[in-house]
């Protein structure tokens, strides 16, 4: 399974990014557990965002109306797209998908919100 993130960046406060992840399409097809996770530097890494059966969304608290999580089936694509960017929101963004029981990250992508 080989998960290829793309779209982070540098952005000022409030300002928006859309994040992608690209899925190798078996996989995408036959998971259904796929999430976004970040990791502020000197931090644990965190759950930001999940999609369950390509339906059931969750958001942790600090990101609820600002970021969405979505699936995109015709190019096989996690994408998460991050609205009124915080300083706070600055950290590295992995993708995650579970898969044959196993989990899968992506490399990360820098994800920087200036004030």
């Amino acid at each position: 399974v080989q998960l290829v993130e793309s779209g982070g960046g540098s952005v000022q406060a409030g300002g928006s990014l859309n994040l992608s992840c690209e899925v190798s399409e078996r996989a995408f097809f036959s998971t259904d557990i796929m999430a976004w996770y970040r990791q502020p530097r000197g931090k644990e890494r965190e759950l930001v965002a999940n999609i369950v059966s390509g339906a059931f969304t969750y958001y942790v608290e600090s990101v609820k109306d600002r970021f969405t999580i979505s699936r995109i089936n015709r190019n096989h694509t996690l994408a998460l797209q991050m609205n009124s960017l915080k300083p706070e929101d600055t950290a590295v963004y992995y993708c995650y998908v579970v898969h044959s029981g196993r989990a899968y990250w992506g490399q990360g992508t820098q994800v920087t919100v200036s004030s």
